[in-house]
This record gives structure tokens, C-alpha cells and sequence, in this order.
């Protein structure tokens, strides 16, 4: 029980420190509202518990050894980044030159995008490929331990599935000032830029 509260406490550090997820969640849940961004922490929660699995069976240590496929994991996510913070930039400047009576607001992402898009998001952080080869020896020897494997995946899942329900929860709340078309083509805008950066950053890294 020890062990596993201690593997949720470092699971819920990581997944507090903002990036790409944070991002993401944050992204959805104001172009698409709080069930998008409910969504899109589901797809995160899987994405980690699949990095927990991989890096306890040592899939994730070759991915990391190799140089080839570390850059693939790279490049794949920077450009998955890039690209939907570029479409968030364009969908910001589209209803900025729209006059706001015209604009409707874009509900239109299904729960399948949504938990895509989380899913994606995780499953492409070439920081992943670092973060859990390190973190997954201080709880499980070798990989044929699949009872505690199973366990430690399913508390990783919970633990950011929790975390990011919540935020996507908290900008819900919000719904009403961020339902305003100037202010949520300015916070769409914001988070695009910070989705591009963070592509960039991750490609450069």
C-alpha cells in the first residue's frame, strides 16, 4: 500500500508540472467545452498507464536506447503539438475577424477526438521515454510481475485521469466568461502559441 501511495505522489508531481497535457486539456475544454476536456483527460490517464506498462516489460528503455526511435517519438510529437496549436491559432484569428453576433461557438469535437487527442498527446512525449525507464525501477525489479505492473498502471491512470477531470472541471466552471466569444478566441489564441512553443521546444530538445 506504501508503495503504491508513494508511485501516486510522483505520478501526480509530474502530472501537476505543466506541459503538453496541461496544454491539451486546457485546449479542448475552451474550444469544445467541459466534456471535451473530461474526454481528453480519459485519453491522458490510458496514454500513462500504456508508458507504465512499456517501461516495466523494458519497451521503453530500447525506445530510449535508440537513437532512431527516440527521434521518431520526437519529431512525431512536435508535430502533433504544432500542428493542433497552429489550427487553434487560425481558429483564433478566423473569429476575431468575425463580428461576434455571426460567431458560434464550436462544440463539434466528439468524445472520440477528445480522448484521441489525450491519448495522442501522451503517448507522443519523447519526455516519456526518459521519465518512466528512470521512474519504474524504484517500484518493480523485472517485468514479469504483471499483478503489480497491472496495479501501478491502474493507480497511474486513475492519478492524472483525476488530476486532469479536475482542471478540465475547474475551466468548466468557468464557463460562462470563457463562453464569450472575444475572450475565448483570446484564450484559444493564447493556448495555440503555447502549443506551438511547446512543439518547438520538444523538436529542439
Amino acid at each position: 500500500m506504501t508503495v503504491l501511495l508513494i508511485f501516486a505522489l510522483a505520478i501526480l508531481v509530474a502530472a501537476i508540472v505543466p506541459g503538453p497535457d496541461f496544454a491539451m486539456v486546457v485546449r479542448n475544454t475552451v474550444m469544445s467545452g467541459r466534456a471535451s476536456g473530461m474526454w481528453t483527460a480519459v485519453g491522458i490517464g490510458l496514454g500513462v498507464s500504456v508508458w507504465v506498462v512499456a517501461a516495466s516489460v523494458g519497451m521503453a528503455a530500447l525506445l530510449a536506447a535508440s537513437a532512431i526511435a527516440f527521434a521518431v517519438v520526437k519529431f512525431a510529437g512536435a508535430a502533433y503539438l504544432v500542428y493542433l496549436g497552429i489550427r487553434s491559432i487560425r481558429t483564433a484569428i478566423k473569429e476575431r475577424r468575425t463580428p461576434t453576433a455571426e460567431i458560434e461557438l464550436d462544440r463539434g469535437m466528439s468524445r472520440w477526438e477528445a480522448f484521441r487527442s489525450g491519448l495522442l498527446c501522451n503517448v507522443l512525449n519523447p519526455k516519456a521515454v526518459v521519465f518512466f525507464p528512470a521512474l519504474m525501477p524504484q517500484f518493480i525489479s523485472s517485468g514479469s510481475d504483471w499483478a503489480l505492473i497491472g496495479e501501478l498502471a491502474a493507480v497511474a491512470m486513475a492519478v492524472c485521469a483525476v488530476w486532469f477531470l479536475t482542471l478540465a472541471g475547474l475551466i468548466g466552471l468557468m464557463r460562462r466568461v470563457l463562453d464569450r466569444p472575444r475572450v475565448r478566441s483570446w484564450l484559444t489564441g493564447v493556448t495555440g502559441a503555447i502549443m506551438v512553443a511547446l512543439g518547438v521546444r520538444v523538436a529542439a530538445g
